[in-house]
């Protein structure tokens, strides 16, 4: 901790661990294979405790990650972003070596990927179920078996099944409204399953992910692979949502205090937007914040306050934190504050380069 000069991400290995075991136990438990997306923590370190954990198939956002994970011998990999068809060539290169899964979300895609594919890959539809980002619609099928029509003309696309997350679910107002979204959406995605089987020759698949739905439920509606990623480290977002206790949450950035103002009670810490994001949460009484603050020990480890504060304001560098009367003695310039992020994924990206395991 001495040696820590810039906003820097703490990474709590036995809460991380934790949260790795019980999200693979769940998924056995309900015969499902976790496939854990590894957009949130995109490190090679993190990896390894899944490896140890038992997981070898993996979820990644682009072909630069899946490039990253092939290099330290991942073999079974998704791209669970949409295909881009502007990186064909890479991808035809880590199809070639790797058990490479692809994902097509609207018509008008497989039709110019399966002219432009010369290796083998599996292929996953993808499948608004109320996000409305991408995906087919379920409620027409007929586009979605178009697509698969045209997929046939190329005998090295292998179908693998129906995909989609749920990302609605991060609005949701209660842990029952997230609930119902996933059990809404597993009957959407059984439904295409059914009317769709004699398009899949090896039988049809379903992928399902999102944090919050997997971390809540308790019937996963024969769903084949689960793949959350922000689980592994967890969040205030996922907090709010009811998805995890705050002791589960396995990150904090440890930001240097470079002013105290105890006129107005406010404390600013090297720890702005480029850091944090901009992503927001609320406190108890609907105020907005960027991050809870935590005292931090020489160790790394955090505890909670005995009063809530919160980052205030952000600009680009600067973080501004008003601080209860008590915790105003117990900081000074030069000392660290930790502050438990909104969303971790957005974080732990912006901090890649700045990222300590405690």
């Amino acid at each position: 901790m001495q040696g820590i000069k810039r906003p820097t991400l703490l990474v709590n290995k036995g809460k991380a661990q934790a949260n790795i075991s019980r999200m693979l136990s769940k998924a056995r438990g309900h015969g499902a294979v976790l496939r854990p997306h590894f957009k949130t923590h995109q490190s090679l370190e993190l990896g390894q405790w899944f490896r140890e954990a038992g997981v070898d198939q993996i979820a990644v956002s682009s072909v630069s990650m899946a490039r990253q994970f092939v290099a330290d011998g991942w073999k079974d990999i998704l791209i669970a972003f949409p295909v881009n068809l502007r990186e064909m060539d890479e991808i035809n290169i880590l199809a070639a070596t790797t058990r490479l899964g692809l994902t097509v979300s609207a018509p008008g895609v497989m039709a110019l990927l399966a002219k432009a594919l010369k290796a083998p890959v599996e292929l996953w539809m993808k499948v608004d179920v109320g996000t409305h980002r991408t995906g087919f619609d379920p409620k027409n099928p007929d586009a979605i078996r178009l697509a698969l029509q045209q997929a046939e003309a190329n005998s090295l696309i292998t179908m693998a099944g129906v995909l989609a997350h749920a990302g609605h679910t991060y609005h949701a107002g209660t842990p029952a409204d997230i609930l119902k979204i996933h059990q809404d959406s597993m009957g959407l995605l059984n439904g295409l399953k059914a009317s769709l089987a004699d398009a899949f020759p090896g039988g049809c698949k379903i992928s399902w992910g999102d944090t919050p739905s997997c971390s809540l439920s308790e019937n996963f509606y024969g769903a084949d692979e689960l793949r959350p990623g922000n689980f592994v480290y967890y969040d205030l977002m996922q907090h709010n949502l009811g998805a995890c206790g705050p002791e589960d949450i396995a990150v904090a950035v440890a930001a240097p205090v470079v002013a105290l103002h105890p006129e107005r009670k406010e404390m600013v810490i090297y720890c702005g937007a480029v850091h944090l994001s901009k992503e927001q949460g609320k406190d108890a009484i609907g105020n907005i914040h960027y991050g809870q603050v935590v005292m931090l020990n020489k160790s790394g480890h955090w505890i909670f306050p005995d009063e809530a504060c919160y980052v205030n304001r952000l600009s680009q560098e600067h973080g501004v934190i008003r601080l209860p009367e008590a915790l105003c003695r117990k900081f000074s310039p030069g000392e660290l504050a930790g502050i438990l992020p909104v969303h971790s994924c957005l974080t732990a990206d912006l901090l890649r380069a700045d990222t300590r395991f405690i």
